[in-house]
């Protein structure tokens, strides 16, 4: 864990939220240029859409499926001072009258650069103030390392291959390097050597194994890395008691934005934010990131001053026993010139 002078979260991550009108827009609000923008539509049925500034505007990808990338048209066509703007009528991003939301992260504000700190050379765009990478990679096929630029380990790191189909590959430092999550599955946490190598990642490496989903041999790939810091974000485990008065995470700040996995069994993500519902507990509003489903109605969880608390007995969220992971990213600090206040 490592400590942050970051005084305003919304100056790294932000949750932007929009209608789509079928033509040209540009979304502003977001307090920064973006360089990973992931939209969801709310209102209706429809893939998830992940862009970002190393792999190259339009190409997208879509965590809800294992599908290779798609260079789409009428989509985001640029990354502005303060949001993004867009083009033409693509369902993931601007359908007419459609209710979105997009998560937005600062890393380099770059295309990136190169970096050799690893067996394999990388295209890195880092942001070490917040703890985000954006790495770009070509496997090997072969037990390899990878640059991911942050300086410090990463708690989390999502991978996807882009050329070809394949699974989005998740590891947790609460789960360790033997073990990885699918982020496009409900399937509870799973052991093979051939994804991290069974390497835990360190201040400037994560390791490859000779998984197809990981480092295929002369397969394009992408991974987004995250390292923890203190008073901004937050990544860990909980275990669930099975109680309408559930379990408490404390993250150390308000949070803005968290994603919650059952590791030890079966079980959808679910991604909550403190935009899309009326600014009282509980938070009813989730979307589902290993579906394209419409926004759901889950009166399950209460955003607090330094951290989230479940209202459910659901075991998706809270089973008795069951173990949890989790991220989250802050609305405000409990630290620096913002502190957060008790809602």
């Amino acid at each position: 864990m490592a400590y942050t002078t970051i005084n305003k979260s919304s100056e790294h991550f932000n949750t932007k939220l929009y209608t789509g009108n079928g033509s040209t827009q540009s979304i502003t609000g977001v307090g920064f240029q973006p360089d990973f923008n992931w939209t969801k539509c709310r209102s209706t049925t429809n893939n998830h859409s992940l862009i970002d500034v190393v792999r190259g505007i339009p190409k997208t990808l879509r965590c809800d499926t294992t599908g290779a990338e798609t260079t789409d048209t009428e989509t985001i066509t640029s990354f502005d001072s303060d949001g993004f703007s867009m083009s033409g009528t693509n369902a993931k991003v601007n359908t007419n009258g459609d209710t979105y939301a997009s998560w937005n992260w600062k890393a380099g504000n770059s295309a990136g650069s190169a970096n050799s700190d690893g067996s394999i050379t990388s295209t890195v765009s880092a942001n070490t103030t917040a703890g985000f990478s954006i790495v770009k990679y070509t496997g090997t096929g072969a037990n390899a390392t990878v640059g991911h630029g942050l300086s410090q380990k990463p708690s989390i790191i999502i991978t996807k291959r882009r050329d070809s189909t394949s699974n989005w590959l998740v590891y947790s430092s609460e789960l360790g390097a033997t073990k990885y999550l699918e982020l496009e599955t409900t399937n509870a946490g799973q052991t093979a050597t051939s994804r991290w190598n069974d390497t835990e990642p360190t201040s400037s490496v994560f390791s490859v194994g000779t998984s197809t989903s990981a480092n295929p041999s002369s397969g394009t790939m992408i991974a987004y890395c995250f390292a923890e810091k203190t008073g901004y974000s937050k990544f860990g485990s909980y275990t669930g008691n099975g109680n309408a008065d559930g379990a408490f995470i404390y993250t150390g700040f308000k949070p803005a934005f968290v994603i919650t996995k059952e590791s030890s069994g079966t079980g959808h993500w679910r991604l909550r934010d403190n935009k899309r519902f009326d600014q009282t507990n509980p938070i009813d509003k989730v979307l589902r990131p290993n579906t394209n489903e419409a926004e759901i109605d889950e009166d399950n969880t209460d955003f607090l001053s330094n951290g989230f608390k479940l209202r459910t007995t659901g075991g998706e969220n809270n089973g008795s026993g069951d173990s949890y992971i989790y991220m989250a990213f802050a609305e405000q600090p409990l630290i620096g010139d913002n502190p957060a206040t008790a809602r």
